[in-house]
Protein backbone atom coordinates (compact mmCIF):
# COMPACT_ATOMS: atom_id res chain seq x y z
CA UNK A 1 0.00 0.00 0.00
CA UNK A 2 1.08 3.55 -0.98
CA UNK A 3 1.38 6.35 1.32
CA UNK A 4 -0.83 9.16 0.68
CA UNK A 5 0.36 11.99 -1.96
CA UNK A 6 -0.73 15.68 -2.40
CA UNK A 7 -2.93 14.88 -5.31
CA UNK A 8 -4.66 11.78 -3.13
CA UNK A 9 -5.05 14.07 0.05
CA UNK A 10 -6.57 17.07 -2.21
CA UNK A 11 -9.06 14.91 -3.80
CA UNK A 12 -9.96 13.19 -0.35
CA UNK A 13 -13.32 13.94 1.13
CA UNK A 14 -13.98 14.32 4.72
CA UNK A 15 -16.56 11.13 4.38
CA UNK A 16 -13.84 9.14 2.45
CA UNK A 17 -11.66 9.85 5.16
CA UNK A 18 -13.37 8.08 7.46
CA UNK A 19 -13.58 5.36 5.19
CA UNK A 20 -10.17 4.66 5.37
CA UNK A 21 -9.88 4.84 9.15
CA UNK A 22 -12.91 2.44 9.27
CA UNK A 23 -11.24 0.05 6.85
CA UNK A 24 -8.40 0.05 8.85
CA UNK A 25 -9.93 -1.07 12.37
CA UNK A 26 -11.31 -3.83 10.07
CA UNK A 27 -7.79 -5.17 8.64
CA UNK A 28 -6.27 -4.57 12.18
CA UNK A 29 -9.59 -6.80 13.94
CA UNK A 30 -9.54 -9.25 11.75
CA UNK A 31 -5.58 -8.92 11.93
CA UNK A 32 -5.03 -8.44 8.04
CA UNK A 33 -2.57 -5.62 8.00
CA UNK A 34 -2.12 -3.97 4.52
CA UNK A 35 1.20 -4.92 3.09
CA UNK A 36 3.47 -1.94 3.21
CA UNK A 37 6.92 -1.36 2.49
CA UNK A 38 7.69 1.15 5.47
CA UNK A 39 11.56 2.08 4.15
CA UNK A 40 9.95 2.84 0.57
CA UNK A 41 7.14 5.34 2.71
CA UNK A 42 10.46 7.14 4.36
CA UNK A 43 11.76 7.98 0.31
CA UNK A 44 8.39 8.55 -0.43
CA UNK A 45 7.56 11.21 2.09
CA UNK A 46 11.18 12.47 2.48
CA UNK A 47 10.14 15.89 0.28
CA UNK A 48 6.81 16.53 2.75
CA UNK A 49 3.73 15.05 3.81
CA UNK A 50 -0.09 14.56 2.92
CA UNK A 51 -1.96 13.08 6.07
CA UNK A 52 -5.74 12.57 5.71
CA UNK A 53 -6.63 13.09 9.61
CA UNK A 54 -5.72 13.84 12.47
CA UNK A 55 -6.17 11.66 15.25
CA UNK A 56 -6.36 12.60 19.19
CA UNK A 57 -6.19 9.61 21.34
CA UNK A 58 -4.70 8.97 24.91
CA UNK A 59 -1.56 8.26 25.76
CA UNK A 60 -2.01 5.16 26.99
CA UNK A 61 -0.31 2.01 25.23
CA UNK A 62 -2.59 0.27 23.71
CA UNK A 63 -4.08 3.08 21.94
CA UNK A 64 -1.53 4.04 19.18
CA UNK A 65 -3.70 5.21 16.53
CA UNK A 66 -1.46 4.03 13.47
CA UNK A 67 -1.82 0.62 14.55
CA UNK A 68 -5.38 1.07 15.33
CA UNK A 69 -6.00 1.93 11.92
CA UNK A 70 -3.35 0.16 10.17
CA UNK A 71 -1.91 3.16 8.89
CA UNK A 72 1.79 4.02 7.43
CA UNK A 73 3.86 6.64 7.82
CA UNK A 74 2.38 9.63 6.36
CA UNK A 75 -1.01 8.57 6.57
CA UNK A 76 -2.24 10.30 9.75
CA UNK A 77 -1.44 13.40 12.60
CA UNK A 78 -1.53 11.84 15.55
CA UNK A 79 -1.67 13.74 18.94
CA UNK A 80 -1.58 11.99 22.12
CA UNK A 81 -2.30 12.98 25.86
CA UNK A 82 -3.30 11.05 28.97
CA UNK A 83 -7.53 11.27 28.65
CA UNK A 84 -8.04 12.70 25.40
CA UNK A 85 -8.61 16.28 25.78
CA UNK A 86 -7.40 19.78 24.07
CA UNK A 87 -5.87 22.49 25.43
CA UNK A 88 -4.43 25.55 23.60
CA UNK A 89 -0.95 23.97 21.49
CA UNK A 90 -3.45 20.85 21.11
CA UNK A 91 -5.80 22.95 19.21
CA UNK A 92 -3.14 24.45 17.39
CA UNK A 93 -1.25 21.44 16.80
CA UNK A 94 -4.89 20.43 14.75
CA UNK A 95 -5.36 23.73 13.44
CA UNK A 96 -1.68 23.13 11.46
CA UNK A 97 -2.71 19.40 10.48
CA UNK A 98 -6.26 21.09 8.67
CA UNK A 99 -6.14 24.48 7.71
CA UNK A 100 -2.15 24.37 6.92
CA UNK A 101 -1.15 20.32 5.99
CA UNK A 102 -4.20 19.45 4.77
CA UNK A 103 -6.43 16.79 6.70
CA UNK A 104 -9.86 16.12 6.11
CA UNK A 105 -10.70 14.87 9.31
CA UNK A 106 -10.85 15.26 13.26
CA UNK A 107 -11.43 11.90 15.36
CA UNK A 108 -11.43 12.15 19.21
CA UNK A 109 -10.54 8.91 20.47
CA UNK A 110 -11.34 8.00 23.80
CA UNK A 111 -11.15 4.53 25.23
CA UNK A 112 -12.13 2.12 27.40
CA UNK A 113 -10.52 1.65 31.23
CA UNK A 114 -8.90 4.69 30.78
CA UNK A 115 -6.04 5.62 33.46
CA UNK A 116 -6.78 9.20 33.24
CA UNK A 117 -10.26 9.22 34.07
CA UNK A 118 -9.85 7.01 36.73
CA UNK A 119 -7.58 8.91 38.15
CA UNK A 120 -10.31 11.50 37.99
CA UNK A 121 -12.37 9.82 39.74
CA UNK A 122 -10.15 9.12 42.21
CA UNK A 123 -8.52 12.29 42.37
CA UNK A 124 -8.81 12.79 46.21
CA UNK A 125 -6.91 10.02 46.66
CA UNK A 126 -4.06 11.26 44.04
CA UNK A 127 -4.02 14.75 45.52
CA UNK A 128 -2.36 13.02 48.82
CA UNK A 129 0.60 12.44 46.56
CA UNK A 130 4.02 14.91 45.69
CA UNK A 131 3.05 14.76 42.18
CA UNK A 132 1.48 18.00 41.41
CA UNK A 133 1.52 17.91 37.75
CA UNK A 134 -0.66 14.76 37.82
CA UNK A 135 -3.19 16.33 39.92
CA UNK A 136 -3.87 19.29 37.62
CA UNK A 137 -3.84 16.64 34.87
CA UNK A 138 -6.87 14.64 36.17
CA UNK A 139 -8.75 17.63 38.14
CA UNK A 140 -9.35 18.89 34.02
CA UNK A 141 -12.17 15.44 34.15
CA UNK A 142 -13.80 16.92 37.60
CA UNK A 143 -16.23 19.43 35.80
CA UNK A 144 -17.51 16.38 33.50
CA UNK A 145 -17.47 13.89 36.52
CA UNK A 146 -19.88 16.38 38.65
CA UNK A 147 -22.22 16.42 35.26
CA UNK A 148 -23.07 12.95 34.99
CA UNK A 149 -23.00 11.66 38.61
CA UNK A 150 -26.30 10.44 40.26
CA UNK A 151 -27.09 11.44 43.22
CA UNK A 152 -26.35 8.70 45.40
CA UNK A 153 -23.47 7.37 43.31
CA UNK A 154 -19.87 5.44 44.17
CA UNK A 155 -17.81 8.43 43.02
CA UNK A 156 -14.39 5.83 42.06
CA UNK A 157 -12.90 4.15 39.45
CA UNK A 158 -14.21 0.95 40.63
CA UNK A 159 -17.27 2.38 39.33
CA UNK A 160 -17.54 1.03 35.86
CA UNK A 161 -20.55 1.88 34.78
CA UNK A 162 -19.66 5.63 35.58
CA UNK A 163 -16.05 5.29 33.84
CA UNK A 164 -18.15 4.35 30.75
CA UNK A 165 -20.34 6.94 31.12
CA UNK A 166 -17.02 9.51 31.64
CA UNK A 167 -15.49 8.25 28.65
CA UNK A 168 -18.35 8.47 26.20
CA UNK A 169 -19.08 12.11 27.71
CA UNK A 170 -15.27 13.47 27.69
CA UNK A 171 -15.30 12.26 24.03
CA UNK A 172 -18.10 14.69 23.31
CA UNK A 173 -16.98 17.66 25.84
CA UNK A 174 -13.46 17.03 23.61
CA UNK A 175 -15.64 17.84 20.32
CA UNK A 176 -17.49 20.65 22.14
CA UNK A 177 -14.22 22.12 23.13
CA UNK A 178 -12.69 22.53 19.69
CA UNK A 179 -15.59 23.60 18.14
CA UNK A 180 -16.05 26.30 20.78
CA UNK A 181 -11.98 27.10 20.96
CA UNK A 182 -11.00 26.69 17.43
CA UNK A 183 -12.67 29.59 15.15
CA UNK A 184 -10.68 27.90 12.43
CA UNK A 185 -11.43 24.15 13.03
CA UNK A 186 -15.48 25.21 13.18
CA UNK A 187 -15.37 27.50 10.08
CA UNK A 188 -13.40 24.43 7.92
CA UNK A 189 -16.38 22.06 9.37
CA UNK A 190 -19.31 24.87 8.99
CA UNK A 191 -17.79 24.93 5.18
CA UNK A 192 -17.77 21.17 4.63
CA UNK A 193 -13.72 21.12 4.01
CA UNK A 194 -13.36 18.60 7.51
CA UNK A 195 -15.38 16.62 9.80
CA UNK A 196 -14.91 16.40 13.37
CA UNK A 197 -16.14 13.07 15.35
CA UNK A 198 -15.46 11.16 18.37
CA UNK A 199 -15.15 7.21 18.59
CA UNK A 200 -14.28 4.73 21.75
CA UNK A 201 -11.60 2.35 21.19
CA UNK A 202 -11.90 -1.36 23.28
CA UNK A 203 -9.25 -2.52 24.81
CA UNK A 204 -10.90 -5.71 25.03
CA UNK A 205 -11.72 -6.43 21.66
CA UNK A 206 -9.82 -3.83 19.48
CA UNK A 207 -13.01 -2.73 18.07
CA UNK A 208 -13.28 1.35 17.57
CA UNK A 209 -17.05 2.16 17.94
CA UNK A 210 -18.00 5.50 16.40
CA UNK A 211 -19.93 8.36 18.23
Amino acid sequence: MKTHTSETQSTTTPEKALEFLKEGNLRFVKNLKANRDLLSQVNDTREGQWPFAVVLSCIDSRTSAELIFDQGLGDIFSVRIAGNFVNQDILGSMEFGCNVAGSKLIVVLGHSKCGALKGGLDAATIHTTEMNNLCHLVDHFTPIIDEIIQEGEERSSKNADLLERLNHQNVKKTIEDIRNQSTTLNNLEKEGKIKIIGANYCVETGVVNWL
